[in-house]
């Protein structure tokens, strides 16, 4: 199979040369010859960069080349961690009070203070790297590689975005679906039912798994979704099954298969219910059995369970009716998917030949919807020309999987090459949290924040990222967090494409001489060898039940990202300060009550996350330098009961969530200095006094929860909040809440979309201007017992479709309140 690491030299470029310009302009100018040295490297990749188009699609079938784009790409990362590493040390050596100058006036005052060592160690250090960078440039000429059209980054275009929802415009597999359903309705009078759909990977077996499951057939049936895996786990797909037929939705941990079965008799027993197993390998035949075992448990009910496999003796063993084997595809379905995709009815040029070149290479697709699905997202933006050389391309020869072929081709937009292929990071049917994602992205210098909304966008367009569950229409907030999956085939591609870049557990292989930069391992109780010394971002998985070792990560000197949400934190290591080029830190449930305090020395840090550190008592004193940081959470640090009088150095701080920290005080004294803060969270806060003045100087807010806190229980009017109108977001809702009016001003907020006022007793009418909240969307006033009637306030909210009067003597509702999707009025 053609080796793809070579694609991945323009993106890094790209990054990497920004890195220089920026460097260029005087953030690490620490003497005048390292500008000169910088500028040539600039140049020096300048004058590669037009070739890098060329030179990638070369490397997928000559080798040569490939190695010369391998070691490119190799020193652009040596560059850009000299580049970090020169700014952490000029950070270490000028530590008299930065924030009282610039930071290129502070340079000037304190490099006299630089000793003579460390400035000949830097700037020899710069000079070999130009040089190397010099003489690996230069070797492109040996290639005769020729310029590309498409030299600089391209930009995101504003093309139709498309998505992988399930309910929405599914080409094909209407008679497949029409027959299973046919074959499970004459077998619904058994107690099980298991009938397994099988065939190639990317036909599209989930895609019909999930048209069976949204039937309207089964709206009487409980529905559960288990994603399987290669990695076979009875206990977990138990587990799994309790969960999501739980009433209370509670996270089920039995570590026994008794327990299982037990609950699972509870649960199944004389009821109708809907399985759906996604993505099941397992072959052995006694774990198959106990698997219908584990099922078969329920007395007296109807149990279906949907199976999807590539393998047909998996399906003939695992099944109780005959299995369904899923065939290709045809070319005419799979053109009709690509003309879906690429909006092909709206274009205007050479309609003609362009069918022609697109029946063609429907034909290469293999009946897999997949392909299809990724190539017609791709051809959208594309010319007459385009259209012939994604036909005519060396990777159909070279590849051993059409499929794989066809994915090849869709990524071949670099803008998205290392997002893309930084997925590789996470295992297989992993749910990625998007915004999760996105921190990632931006702390590896890939994106910015605004251009990672757009990139997952495009990336859904290819099908090469899905949501892992529908949408909701009503967006929620935190209690709707997007969760995104890769398809297996996809999956392989990004694993493809970061081959020698990526170290994964059990990967096997001579990695000798090898500098990985990215790492997902699942033993967090040892320290990491010396190859981890260039590794940029690491993740442990499924280490939940081993204790992290004080070393784990102390070698890898070179993280952006670290990752430690699996594993059992009982105390942060002191060696969290070596990492000087850290940005993201996912460190939940820390078991210790101390946070070390060198973890103040992580100067670039813009990611930290501690909740559920629910024994932690204080921050550091320090924590206020700390002074990029963006993003903190502290929700279920219940302990704390003070911040540090250096918390208002924040200054930085966009998202603060310290929801159920209940403990705390002395949040109020800070707010007034935390004005680019967009998300605010203090739910649950029983002790940080009343509400302060200051809120109302945090005008950029977008998302405000002060439901059941101390805010509300004193508060009559809130007046203060009058001036918060960019908010999208706002909890007010409380058991002791004092609130009796909202401010006039409530009818400018024309962003809002979710407005919670439940319990607010109090409250015997909304604001006149109420009914100018256009983009409402979601209004929980139950329990306000004082409102009596809603026909001035809801004349206006159009868009209103969640309306929650429990426990209000609310009847009648104006006429034009009609695209209501939930009403809950029981008095």
């Amino acid at each position: 199979m053609a080796a793809l690491g070579g694609l991945l030299a323009a993106a890094i470029l790209k990054v990497v040369g920004d890195q220089i310009a920026s460097a260029i302009g005087g953030q690490i100018k620490l003497q005048q010859n390292f500008e000169k040295d910088l500028k040539k490297m600039k140049m020096a990749l300048e004058s590669v960069d037009a070739l890098l188009e060329d030179a990638g699609k070369r490397s997928v079938t000559d080798k040569a080349t490939l190695l010369w784009l391998k070691r490119l790409k190799d020193t652009m990362y040596a560059i850009s961690d000299m580049i970090d590493e020169f700014e952490a040390d000029t950070e270490v050596i000028s530590q008299p009070s930065a924030r009282k100058f610039s930071f290129k006036k502070y340079l000037a005052i304190m490099i006299p203070c630089i000793t003579v060592v460390p400035k000949i160690t830097m700037a020899n250090k710069m000079e070999k790297m130009r040089e190397d960078l010099e003489v690996i440039t230069d070797q492109h000429k040996k290639f005769r590689l020729t310029e590309g059209t498409n030299a600089n980054e391209p930009k995101v275009t504003d093309i139709r975005e498309t998505w992988s929802i399930m309910e929405t415009q599914i080409v094909g597999r209407t008679e497949e679906k029409e027959e299973i359903l046919s074959s499970l309705f004459d077998s619904m009078t058994k107690e099980i039912t298991i009938l397994p759909i099988y065939g190639i990977g990317g036909l599209g077996k989930t895609t019909l798994a999930k048209m069976i499951y949204n039937n309207t057939q089964f709206k009487e049936y409980s529905q559960v979704w288990v994603y399987v895996s290669q990695t076979f786990d009875l206990k977990k797909i138990g587990n799994s099954i309790i969960s999501q037929l739980s009433e209370k939705g509670k996270e089920s941990e039995y570590t026994g298969m008794e327990m299982i079965h037990k609950s699972l008799q509870k649960l199944l027993a004389n009821k109708k219910i809907l399985i759906v197993l996604d993505d099941l390998w397992e072959g052995e035949e006694f774990h198959l059995q106990s698997l219908k075992d584990m099922l078969r448990v329920g007395k007296g009910g109807n149990v279906v369970v949907i199976v999807t496999t590539r393998d047909e003796d998996i399906a003939k063993k695992i099944s109780t009716i005959k299995p369904y084997k899923l065939a290709p595809l045809t070319d005419d379905i799979c053109w009709s998917i690509i003309k879906q995709k690429s909006v092909f009815e709206s274009r205007d040029d050479n309609k003609e030949k362009l069918e022609k070149i697109g029946k063609v290479i429907a034909m290469k697709c293999a009946g897999v919807a997949l392909a299809a699905k990724s190539l017609g997202h791709m051809l959208q933006s594309m010319n007459f020309g385009e259209w012939e050389s994604v036909r005519d391309s060396d990777i159909w020869n070279v590849s051993s999987s059409q499929v794989l072929a066809s994915l090849k081709l869709s990524y071949n937009d670099s803008y998205l090459k290392l997002c893309f292929a930084y997925c590789a990071i996470f295992p297989k049917g992993h749910k990625i949290i998007k915004d999760d994602l996105i921190r990632q992205w931006v702390s590896l210098g890939f994106s910015t924040w605004q251009l990672g909304e757009r990139y997952i966008s495009h990336l859904l367009g290819f099908s090469f990222l899905e949501h892992s569950k529908s949408p909701s229409t009503i967006k929620l907030y935190d209690e709707d967090i997007t969760l995104l999956t890769m398809h297996d085939l996809v999956h392989d591609l990004a694993r493809l494409v970061m081959d020698d870049e990526i170290l994964v557990v059990g990967k096997g292989g001579n990695t000798e001489g090898i500098w990985y930069h990215y790492a997902l391992l699942d033993d967090c109780s040892k320290p990491l060898g010396l190859e981890s010394s260039k590794i940029r971002a690491l993740r442990f998985m499924d280490c939940d039940k081993i204790e992290l070792h004080h070393a784990a990560f102390s070698s890898a000197k070179s993280l952006r990202v670290l990752d430690l949400s699996e594993c059992i934190i009982h105390k942060l290591p002191d060696s969290i300060g070596v990492l000087k080029q850290l940005r993201y830190l996912n460190a939940p449930r820390v078991q210790d009550a101390v946070i070390p305090n060198d973890i103040i020395k992580l100067s670039k840090l813009l990611y930290l996350n501690l909740h559920g550190s629910s024994k932690i008592l204080a921050l550091p004193e320090s924590i206020g330098k700390i002074e990029g940081l963006a993003y903190l959470d502290l929700s279920g640090c219940s302990e704390i009961a003070k911040l540090p009088e250096s918390f208002g150095r924040l200054k930085e701080l966009v998202h603060l969530d310290l929801s159920n920290c209940s403990c705390i005080g002395g949040i109020s004294e800070f707010l007034g200095s935390l004005t680019k803060l967009k998300y605010l969270n203090l739910s649950h806060c029983k002790k940080i006094g009343e509400m302060p003045e200051a809120l109302g100087a945090l005008s950029e807010l977008e998302y405000l929860n002060l439901s059941f806190s101390s805010y509300l229980e004193s508060c009559q009017e809130a007046e203060v909040l009058g001036t918060l109108n960019k908010l999208e977001y706002l909890n007010l809702s409380s058991e002791k809440c004092d609130l009796r009016k909202l401010p006039e001003a409530l009818g400018t907020f024309i962003q809002l979309k979710y407005l919670n006022l439940s319990g607010c007793i109090e409250m015997s009418e909304l604001p006149r201007s109420f009914r100018s909240l256009k983009n409402l969307v979601h209004l929980d006033l139950s329990y306000c017992y004082g409102i009596a009637c809603l026909d001035e306030a809801l004349a206006g909210l159009s868009n209103l479709q969640h309306l929650n009067l429990l426990g209000t003597s609310i009847m009648l509702l104006p006429e034009n309140v009609t695209e209501l999707r939930y009403l809950n009025a029981l008095g």
